[in-house]
């Protein structure tokens, strides 16, 4: 591309961010102090990512000039140095900066790090990434488990409200204090919301030996029935020639997910193993369809995904919303599980202030679609407080999206947070083969060292999880003096895009594909 051409249309980017400021600074108005500038910044991006940057990269690396693939932190100012540096080469007089409020590499920098010790550790280390680790519940009954984890390297311990109990959970918290004054080490207690459970009921099949079976046959093809009533479930019945004569019924445990499912949309059980379509619905039950599946039975209490379907649940149970004055009062972070929405965010706040919990750390665990797509939004209203971050869940996310899309949607999410300054925990199946077997394998070596691009890394529990623990440890002190982040080709973005049509409306001035 010619210098003048390049030269213009980063211009015109430019001048598009500049004319949609005063609509930045509304949507900014009610940002917790400490993160104005950073929301600003997240805006901005949007603005730049809703533009197809790869055409400008190789002109930009001919002419000498930094490229943008390192922008997300700092969108205005590496814009406005690699125009001023283009214009330089030409000759060409330059306006000087306005007055509009930039951010710095140096300073995003810092930004990014600065709310990454607030929300974790401020405590100087030779790594800077935090090693999270999952407690599990045999911790509550040895208090050398969690004394072994944080001598190999854990710094934040994570209890997981889904499992056990507050008897349990109080014991952990008790080892945790006590470790923490002996160690003289700052230990973070990372607490678990439950969220709504999206999973099949029970199933009582009786066989003919007496026994009892807790799952159904199921087969591509096949229909069945997902239902609100009570039952036990229920198995289809095939004549000849495989000829469905009567369908498999199975109950679920939140009925009312059956009212928000539509025909057409998806739902997907037991982690994305068995795939259906919804075909029929009437007020008390769905019909589906088999079409793929990787497992022949679908049994009792596996997970159930719902990625096309707008769910009407309240983010927070009544068991959350009881177990809330415990957290407040024992824990330094709380995990916000199935959110979903700018919405869901206000009202977790909403009961936070009623525990008086002002100093509580919220990480923002995006876990499905829904959330994924209101990322933007799930940010600016998670910025109305200081001290937030945000856990990629990759588990029930690749089920929701499709294990294909995974990589690029964590990165996506990890350039998202870059751009507000947010930090992000990298989760699940992290060294997991190592944490179960000891021996770990070359790709999941591989996944540790993209997430470093996180300021934290949780692993999950094991028979060899603080092999696993020093493992991360020692691949973080190697690592990090190689890289902080990384470099993008910066397509458009459908989520920026689709953000700034509700942050600044239908403009002119902004990109039309």
């Amino acid at each position: 591309m010619k210098i003048e051409k390049l030269t213009k249309e980063l211009n015109d980017i430019l001048q598009c961010i500049i004319e949609n400021e005063s609509k930045i600074d509304q949507t900014i108005s009610g940002i917790h102090e400490n993160y104005r500038l950073s929301a600003k910044n997240l805006c901005r991006y949007l603005i730049l990512r809703s533009f197809d940057l790869r055409k400008y990269h190789n002109s930009l690396s001919d002419y000498g000039v930094s490229s943008l693939g390192t922008s997300e932190g700092y969108v205005y100012s590496n814009l406005y140095n690699v125009i001023k540096n283009l214009k330089l080469i030409q000759g060409l007089p330059f306006q000087e900066k306005s007055k509009i409020e930039i951010i710095g590499y140096q300073r995003s920098k810092k930004l990014v790090k600065k709310n990454a010790n607030k929300l974790f550790n401020a405590v100087r280390k030779n790594h800077f990434t935090e090693i999270m680790v999952t407690l599990p519940n045999e911790a509550a009954e040895d208090k050398c488990i969690i004394e072994q984890m944080v001598q190999s390297g854990m710094e934040i311990a994570r209890i997981n409200l889904s499992h056990g109990d507050i008897t349990i959970w109080t014991k952990m918290v008790q080892f945790i204090q006590e470790i923490k004054k002996e160690s003289k080490q700052e230990i973070k207690i990372y607490m678990d919301l439950s969220g709504p459970k999206l999973r099949t009921a029970s199933i009582e099949i009786p066989k003919k030996n007496g026994a009892i079976k807790n799952s159904i046959p199921i087969r591509v093809g096949e229909h069945i029935i997902l239902t609100k009533r009570e039952t036990l479930g229920k198995k289809s019945k095939f004549g000849k020639n495989d000829i469905q004569l009567s369908k498999a019924e199975i109950g679920v445990l939140l009925p009312e997910i059956i009212d928000d499912v539509q025909i057409n949309d998806t739902v997907l059980f037991d982690d994305g193993m068995i795939k259906s379509i919804a075909i029929s619905k009437t007020e008390d039950e769905i019909e589906l369809l088999i079409t793929n599946c990787y497992k022949s039975k679908l049994s009792a209490q596996k997970g159930i995904n719902l990625p096309d379907t707008k769910l009407n649940l309240p983010a927070l149970t009544e068991k959350d919303i009881e177990n809330l004055p415990f957290i407040c009062n024992n824990a330094d972070i709380v995990g916000y599980s199935f959110v979903r929405t700018a919405k869901d965010v206000h009202y977790l706040y909403e009961q936070l202030d009623q525990n008086n919990a002002k100093d509580l750390g919220v990480v923002f665990k995006i876990e499905n679609k829904e959330a994924f797509e209101n990322l933007p939004f799930i940010l600016l209203e998670g910025m109305k407080r200081d001290k937030i971050g945000v856990m990629i869940a990759r588990g029930d996310l690749a089920v929701e999206i499709g294990f294909e899309r995974i990589s690029e949607v964590q990165n996506q999410i990890l350039w998202l947070c870059e751009a507000a300054h947010i930090p992000v925990i990298w989760a699940t199946q992290v060294l997991d083969n190592l944490a179960k077997t000891g021996i770990p394998t070359r790709a999941e070596i591989s996944d540790v060292v993209q997430g470093l691009q996180a300021e934290c890394i949780m692993l999950n529990k094991g028979p060899y999880i603080n092999d696993a623990i020093k493992m991360l440890k020692n691949i973080l002190i190697r690592m990090e003096a190689h890289s902080f982040k990384k470099k993008n080709a910066l397509r458009a973005l459908n989520i920026a895009k689709n953000a700034l049509n509700q942050i600044i409306g239908d403009n002119s001035s902004t990109p039309k594909s």
